[in-house]
């Protein structure tokens, strides 16, 4: 039988029983949804955001364009919330590099959320200085 992805997005951030059931699905199976799970991270205060940050961290390999474009908006909260959750893990030299350049030439948005501090603690971290 064949699933539909988008039933498989949860419907509000209560829905945990659906965000946890995601580490059933494969990459191909949920990779038309990905952009909506991510948009699940723009709070890691909601309760489907850390279910949903584990499982897409186990696929965070290939998801490194889909995260590259969050840190193209202009959405500080957001990115602070990406850094955090795959800036650890991530092996991607572009995502590195942004991480970087958000550490040493952040935007006034960046500063304001303190996205530029926890680009700067990943740095020192990974060991990239």
């Amino acid at each position: 039988m064949k699933i539909n992805a988008k039933d498989l997005i949860p419907k509000d951030k209560h829905d945990i029983q659906r965000a946890e059931n995601l580490k059933n699905y494969s990459y191909s199976e949920l990779k038309p949804i990905i952009p909506e799970l991510l948009e699940w991270l723009q709070d890691f205060n909601w309760p489907v955001a850390k279910p949903i940050s584990e499982y897409l961290k186990s696929i965070n390999e290939n998801i490194s364009q889909e995260i590259l474009a969050i840190l193209k908006t202009n959405d500080g909260v957001w990115k602070y919330w990406i850094i955090s959750i795959f800036g650890k893990i991530t092996n991607d030299n572009f995502f590195r590099n942004e991480i970087i350049r958000i550490a040493t030439n952040p935007t006034k948005d960046e500063v304001a959320e303190e996205v530029d501090k926890i680009a700067d603690e990943i740095i020192i971290e990974r060991g990239w200085k």
